[in-house]
């Protein structure tokens, strides 16, 4: 297989996954703050929970290209800085720290034990600490456990050991827990099944015996080696550990969580076991059993308590109570294990309780939550049960336990974390008529899904909004004296006069400032220690703090078009062309200099960068002039305005603003220059600190209005606020330091200025229309904006409604009582003290029941209503499997909503009683649906699509077209053209892509004279296809259940074949090539994400930009596909990669390219995510990527960040 390829793509991730599969809690930076650490996919983000204010905030993440499957805290004896170990598929235990001080991971440790990927019997699926950070355990799920002993050395630095074996062969291991033994050896205990027997017994009768065992491995730091020191059998459906304290805290030994049933076992302890109580209410099963999922140990003075929770959600709190001795101390013997309900939360992957008194709860589906505690559930009147009333052998009967689940009384949720996992189906879409479009996605599952539209920028919190007299043209704040915290005016520049309003408790006009109040105002300044400086088109106004005034007037017939100022100089244009400048005195006065300059054409704008730390002035001053051209002018007294650089512009400059901002090229701050034009273009030039050269120019179109240019502050760094017909905020990135471009969500402005006062320290003022409005701007680090609207069950497809903006969504939830069944149940049975009471389903989820189905049709509107406006519940234990909205030529091209639905539907093995196909009619414009009539079909269908005016059907492994009759659907056509079963449709023409569940996509043609569906073209490599779209009449692209992205193209003479005029009888005699179809898809690109791609388009997501594909992925990622246009980016980016792969090698260990060719070798792909890393190296490095590629550092970043902002965000 040839890995160059005639096609290449550049993969960019625009939002990381967000479904967490594991977070630790510890004290990574050294201090007594703890953080989260958390794993999505490949990536590991560090978060930093915040008290104070009950909100998490990321601090960094970073992609370490392989996967992640387990994470690990530890602490060193005596330190107080925690680890981070990492099991991977890379073959090898990482371990790595946390840097505060740069930001960043840094690797200490990596070792190699085994062959990389995930693999039965190669160490990394489970990992083990012992409590006082002596040694780890890392095992895999068959046969292999390693110990690693960790040390110090004498310079503090920790050390690792060669790896100790406890290998156990024909072992099945299904928990792993370091056991609390305070100072003495190290022990682990594992859950363990030996299947040596079952294996060669072919009656299934040993398998029918076999125990599930125990076992403790000690570590004896003496002789240096493992030992298997106890094991006992304990219940077979047990499945997870929990470590109990031990030493001066508790007992030592585990909790063994199994199915309705947690034991504490220790080697010289009695067993413990207590029931998991049940829900109880009309609509529960009082015979379904529960088990653990997720639990949490916390410790606090003198006392711990476990709340582990059950699959339905609802945490137990569970203590152990130990026999006391004549002075009421614990003995360190365990009197009885103690349960009770404690609330409800939702499906966690992981629990964290931090010291600070908060819950993290990483959710499985939906935001992660993050909850305070009211009080730990001690005083409240839940039935307690203890371990008296069970015994403690497993297979002795007793009596269930039952509890009232409630709502939350102990904790109390103060944030919810935005995640869209699972993402189960999205379109791109621009339904506000924006410049730029929206993404629309369903996500989650359950009770707690949602429709949820996505769209690109920043949050704004508005602060407040009031109305004004008239119009103003401009607004500034300004303090009186330099060393003033917060601004003390607002002043509002009117097209005859000016308005000062003065910061206080209220806003309220002043006119004893001192400010011409007749003119319009063009600056106003803070001048000095403590001078105000008034720039009206007439003259200057300098007003001292004595209130005296002094006033500059223009020279006669001329006025100010343009100035601009400092807190030491201003600069103005008059309307002949020339521009005076003055700098401030010894004494506080402003001086004229000499000679005024004269330009060449009409000044439209002018910029004065600040005065740098331990400078009398700005070394430049910027020239807009209208025959659309930058001047660069020198402020130095001995060359003052003399010319120092030019650049041409595309049109005339509107705005320009020198700012020093963070940049990652020099690490420090670097002097830019930025340019608006009355094009509503944005630029962004490098400007030298010495010779004024202005160099690196990168753009981007704001939009059809002029742009504005405005200084501002956000999180104490600078930022330049760009207005056009939407407001723009440039910024460095918190972590990259790169430079982003982010549009707010907000109303347009047409002026602004900072803002800062007691009640709001860093915002910023702006006008709208005759409304002055003052907001500001909280969170940096995610720049796309989520708004939901909450669905009934887990979102299976949707469709879009060809011409209204509206949505038509079906779900359908397994295992899962539907709405009629439970209205039965409630109204059948006499309702016993508060069994009838029906509680909130997004926190409690729906009642169970094993073969129900529960699904609904629902009509959303998420741009005018923001909800749901119709549900249409499915009866008959019908599931919704695929929806489609189709045009039938038959009913003078009215468009139809059809529905495909299974009865009785069973996943695995595949099967149903029947299927059917619904036909809505829409009302109202699409708000709402009328029922025509059902189809029956011998399978559910599994895709449908409109095709040439009748609806084509992919129903099991047969397409088939059908026509609207009146009573139901007429069937027109059929073939069987898969093997399986079919999973999506695409059409061009007479073209049909179909995709099969495990044998990839087939080409087929319609010959609409023989009324044939004729396959030409299939695949060589069985895909297991998940998602699907055409690129072009011959190109397909896709997705496979096992993460990986492809592109398949027809060969040209099978496409020019299968469209010739005729009967198509050439295509079915053609020979079939090893019983398939004649001809064969070639592979054109190949990639793995390490995400199961769940929907991928062909769009454009920013105005006027490229079209690219657009994939997600099921825990959440969104993802694009850029195509090259040009053989030179390639090499250049292809060189660049091959780099990066050696210099900047992956945090876990793993080779970056075998990473990305998982199953088959990478092709035609250029990882993007890896080449945007550059930013992040030393300069050192930077540098001698430069020299190798022969560019210079500046030009390989803007090529990286152009490759971003030119097709996404």
């Amino acid at each position: 297989m040839a890995t160059t390829s005639s096609m290449f793509m550049y993969s960019l991730t625009i939002q990381p996954p967000t479904s967490v599969t594991q977070a630790i809690l510890g004290q990574f930076a050294g201090t007594k703050e703890q953080q989260i650490v958390t794993a999505s996919g490949s990536r590991l983000t560090i978060h930093r929970p915040d008290p104070t204010q009950g909100k998490i905030t990321t601090i960094f993440s970073q992609d370490v290209f392989g996967i992640i499957r387990t994470l690990a805290a530890f602490r060193l004896a005596g330190s107080n800085k925690d680890y981070i170990i990492i099991g991977s598929d890379s073959g090898r235990i990482t371990i790595i720290e946390y840097a505060p001080s740069q930001n960043r991971f840094n690797r200490l440790h990596l070792e190699t034990f085994g062959k990389s990927g995930i693999r039965r019997v190669i160490p990394g699926q489970y990992l083990a600490v012992d409590p006082k950070g002596r040694a780890c355990l890392i095992a895999s799920a068959e046969k292999n456990k390693l110990v690693y002993v960790l040390n110090r050395n004498a310079q503090a630095e920790l050390t690792i050991s060669s790896p100790l074996e406890a290998h156990k062969p024909q072992t099945l291991v299904f928990a792993l827990v370091g056991l609390d033994v305070g100072y003495e050896n190290p022990v682990f205990a594992v859950l363990e099944v030996d299947y040596t027997e079952c294996d060669q017994d072919p009656t299934g009768e040993a398998f029918q015996e076999v125990e599930k065992l125990l076992v403790y491995y000690e570590l004896d730091l003496g002789l240096n080696h493992v030992v298997r020191k106890w094991s006992d059998p304990v219940d077979r459906s047990a499945s997870m550990l929990l470590q109990v304290p031990g030493g001066q805290d508790g007992p030592s030994g585990v909790l063994v969580c199994g199915l309705d049933n947690i034991t504490y076992r220790h080697s010289n302890q009695d067993a413990f076991r207590v029931a998991i109580p049940r829900r109880r209410g009309v609509t529960e099963n009082p015979q379904r059993k529960r088990c653990i999922t997720a639990g949490v140990m916390h410790k606090m003075r003198g006392a711990f308590f476990f709340l582990l929770q059950s699959e339905d959600g609802d945490l137990f709190k569970v203590t152990i109570d130990m026999i006391e001795d004549d002075n009421g101390q614990p003995t360190g013997e365990v009197k009885k294990l103690k349960i009770k309900y404690f609330d409800t939360v939702p499906i966690a992957s992981n629990l964290c309780i931090l010291k600070s008194g908060f819950l993290f709860v990483a959710s499985e589906t939906g935001n992660h939550h993050f909850y305070q505690f009211e009080k730990l559930g001690d005083d409240d009147n839940e039935t307690e049960f203890d371990s008296g009333s069970f015994p403690a052998n497993p297979s002795e009967p007793y009596t269930p336990v039952y509890f009232h689940p409630r709502a939350s009384e102990n904790v109390n949720l103060v944030e919810s974390i935005d995640s869209m996992n699972p993402l189960l189906d999205c379109k791109v879409a621009n339904l506000t008529d924006d410049d730029a479009p929206q993404i629309y996605s369903i996500c989650g599952s359950g009770a707690r899904s949602s429709f949820r539209m996505l769209r690109h920028g920043l949050e704004v919190n508005d602060i407040v909004d009031s109305e004004l007299p008239s119009v103003p043209a401009a607004v500034w704040t300004t303090k009186i004296t330099r060393n003033d915290e917060y601004d003390a005016y607002i002043v509002l520049s009117f097209d005859n006069g000016t308005l000062v309003l003065s910061i206080g408790e209220t806003v309220e006009e002043v006119t004893d400032t001192g400010f011409l109040s007749s003119a319009s105002t063009l600056a106003v300044q803070q001048l000095g220690e403590d001078a105000l400086i008034q720039v009206h088109p007439r003259g200057i106004r300098h007003i001292r703090a004595d209130r005296r005034v002094n006033e500059w007037p223009v020279p006669q017939h001329r006025s100010i078009v343009a100035a601009t100022t400092n807190e030491r100089q201003v600069a103005v244009a008059l309307s002949s062309g020339e521009i005076v400048y003055f700098e401030m005195d010894s004494d506080g006065s402003l001086a004229e200099y000499d000679e005024k300059r004269e330009m060449s054409g009409t000044v439209t704008c002018l910029s004065l960068g600040e005065v740098p730390e331990g400078r009398v002035r700005s070394q430049f001053l910027a020239v807009g002039c209208d025959d659309s051209t930058v001047r660069i002018l020198s402020l130095d007294p001995e060359s003052t305005l003399e010319n120092k650089s030019v650049q041409a512009l595309t049109s005339a400059p509107s705005a320009l603003s020198i700012m020093a901002m963070p940049d990652s090229t020099s690490g420090g701050p670097t002097l830019y220059l930025h340019i608006g034009l009355y094009s509503g273009v944005y630029l962004r030039t490098v400007l030298d600190e010495v010779t004024g050269e202005l160099s690196d120019t990168r753009t981007r179109f704001l939009g059809p209005k002029p742009a504005k240019l405005f200084k501002v502050s956000v999180k104490g760094e600078p930022a330049v606020l760009a207005l056009s017909s939407r407001s723009w905020l440039g910024y460095s990135d918190p972590q990259t330091r790169n430079f982003m471009l982010t549009p707010l969500n907000y109303v347009p402005i047409e002026w602004g200025s900072n803002f800062s006062s007691e009640q709001c320290t860093e915002g910023m003022v702006g006008i709208q229309g005759q409304n002055l409005r003052i907001f500001s701007i909280e969170k940096l680090g995610s720049n796309l904006l989520q708004q939901s609207v909450a669905l009934t069950y887990t979102p299976r497809k949707f469709v879009r409604h060809p011409e209204h903006p509206l949505f038509y969504t079906i779900e359908s939830d397994n295992n899962t009582l539907s709405t009629t069944t439970k209205q039965q149940l409630l109204n059948s049975q006499p309702i016993v003290n508060g069994d009838g009471v029906q509680l909130p389903p997004e926190d409690f989820g729906y009642p169970r029941a094993q073969g129900h189905w529960a699904s609904c049709i629902h009509v959303v509107d998420p741009i005018s209503a923001k909800a749901t406006l119709q549900q249409i519940d499915l009866s008959d234990n019908e599931a919704a499997t695929t929806i489609a909205a189709v045009s039938f030529s038959s009913q003078g091209d009215e468009t139809f909503l059809v529905v495909g639905t299974g009865k009785d539907v069973i996943v695995s093995p595949r099967s149903s009683s029947a299927g059917f196909i619904y036909i809505y009619r829409f009302l109202e414009d699409g708000k709402e649906l009328e029922f025509i009539h059902k189809t029956k079909t011998e399978h559910p269908p599994s895709a449908l699509l409109s095709f040439q005016g009748r609806l084509l059907a992919g129903i099991g492994n047969e397409l088939r077209i059908y026509d609207l009759g009146l009573k139901q659907l007429l069937r027109k056509c059929q073939a069987q053209v898969v093997p399986n079963v079919i999973t999506s449709l695409q059409t061009q023409g007479s073209r049909i892509i179909v995709s099969d569940v495990q044998e990839s996509v087939v080409f087929v043609v319609y010959k609409y004279q023989e009324n044939r569906l004729i396959p030409f073209v299939d695949d060589v490599v069985a895909r297991w296809t998940t998602c699907t779209t055409m690129v072009d009449y011959e190109t397909v692209a896709g997705g496979d259940k096992f993460g990986n992205l492809w592109l398949l193209r027809c060969p040209p003479k099978a496409s020019e074949e299968a469209d010739e005029d005729g009967s198509g009888a050439h295509l079915v005699h053609e020979r079939q090539y090893l019983q398939g179809a004649p001809n064969r898809l070639a592979l054109m690109c190949h990639f793995y994400p390490q995400d199961i791609p769940t929907s991928i388009q062909k769009t454009q997501l920013v105005a006027g930009g490229r079209d690219i594909l657009v994939w997600t992925g099921l825990q959440g990622t969104l993802g694009v596909l850029v195509p090259f246009v040009s053989r030179e980016d390639v090499d250049f980016f292809q060189t660049l990669e091959q780099h990066l792969r050696g210099e900047e090698a992956p945090l876990a260990g793993r080779d970056h390219l075998i990473y990305r060719s998982y199953y088959v070798p990478v092709k035609g792909m250029i990882d993007g995510d890896l080449c945007e890393r550059y930013s992040l190296l030393g300069n050192d490095k930077k540098q001698m990527i430069a020299g190798e590629l022969d560019r210079s550092v500046r030009e390989i970043e803007r090529k990286i960040s152009d490759m971003r902002t030119r097709v996404a965000y």
